[in-house]
């Protein structure tokens, strides 16, 4: 016990010294396709990176952003169509959703404009929010009842779409598919309150309610899980969401992640070296880029302390984080609200992050 102490102490000591030595301008607008705004929602091993941005009209555009920052953005919609990717694979293929039809939508990844509708379970909506490496896609889709209820979708486009049911409650979403099938979001219990949940992925419903932070009217929802099962999201303290590392079990055993010195904090994504990022609240109540300590002592970094104080950029959300280390999301650029990347020279504190997640595993 005391050289697990010691040992945390230090990685406190390095986790600061590392943060003022990132101060560098490794941050990337990623521009937009011709408005003011985007955001950045997802990037794969190889670096290409999906979200949305508005064109010059206002329509909301599913965008294939150029990595270098040098503007060559590629609209994955098409005219007057809105659209929003969610999610990129290692093969390029990405998914969200095209307004046109209200449903989830595989992009052509050639960009020529043979976008798939997904269908929905007999109902009227659809959307998807993640696709793995075996081109399985996940999200919602409303029911014959009108219910929104988490889906894994035919990836070829035939319709034959599963229902993957809930907690005993009317709705649930899956957010998240890792490479092993494994799906995780929330859903409704029969108490009507949402809880994280990793579903059933043969359609049987035998689904695993994932708990809370506490409370019996408390609310949760996973927003990622990896390919060693680590699920990542929020659940509720109070009245406000906390950033949480679930217990993929079910056991109960979630961990809480903490803020920035604030109150709410919220983890999206964790990739496959169990590095964490989302935003937390500092204790002026602003939302910011946060990577979370994945043990839990709440040595939790700020990610505007790795970039260059004086570069004009406030980052506010960290989205996703590829095996690489690099982050994607969305901030404000000169005041105007930007989809980020950021690569970090600095090494140390990606491993820092590393050991910890790897040490959490080897723990579970």
């Amino acid at each position: 016990m005391k050289t697990r102490t010691v040992f945390y102490a230090i990685l406190t000591i390095l986790f600061i010294t590392a943060g003022f030595a990132c101060a560098h301008n490794n941050v990337i607008d990623l521009g937009t396709l011709g408005g003011t705004y985007s955001s950045a929602r997802s990037i794969n091993d190889n670096g290409q990176i999906v979200g949305q941005t508005r064109d010059s009209s206002g329509y909301w555009i599913a965008c294939l952003f150029d990595n270098t920052g040098g503007g060559a953005n590629k609209n994955l919609g098409s005219g007057g169509d809105s659209t929003i990717a969610q999610s990129i694979n290692n093969s390029g293929q990405s998914v969200g959703t095209a307004y046109s039809v209200y449903g989830a939508c595989l992009f052509d990844s050639q960009n020529s404009g043979n976008n798939k509708n997904l269908g929905t379970l007999g109902g009227t909506y659809s959307s998807a929010y993640s696709i793995n490496n075996n081109g399985q896609v996940v999200g919602v889709a409303d029911n014959v009842f009108g219910y929104d209820h988490a889906c894994l979708f035919d990836k070829t486009g035939g319709k034959a779409n599963k229902d993957l049911g809930t907690l005993g409650g009317n709705y649930s979403w899956a957010v998240s598919i890792n490479n092993n099938g494994q799906i995780a979001g929330f859903a409704r219990n029969s108490s009507n309150n949402n809880h994280a949940t990793l579903f059933d992925p043969t359609g049987g419903k035998a689904n695993t309610d994932l708990g809370t932070l506490g409370g019996d009217h408390s609310s949760s929802s996973a927003s990622c899980i990896n390919d060693s099962s680590q699920i990542v999201g929020a659940a509720t303290v109070g009245t406000r969401y906390r950033a949480t590392l679930f217990d993929s079990t079910g056991g109960g055993a979630n961990k809480e992640l903490g803020t920035l010195g604030g109150y709410g904090s919220w983890a999206y994504s964790i990739n496959n070296n169990g590095q964490i990022v989302g935003w937390a609240e500092n204790g002026s109540g602003q939302t910011l880029a946060c990577l979370f300590d994945a043990t839990g002592n709440g040595n939790n970094i700020d990610l505007n302390t790795l970039i260059d104080p004086s570069s004009g950029w406030t980052l506010q959300y960290a989205y996703d984080i590829n095996n690489n280390g690099w982050i994607v999301g969305q901030g404000t650029f000169n005041g105007q609200d930007r989809a980020f990347l950021l690569v970090t020279p600095e090494p140390a504190t990606i491993c820092l992050f590393a050991i910890a997640g790897l040490m959490l595993r080897r723990k579970k």
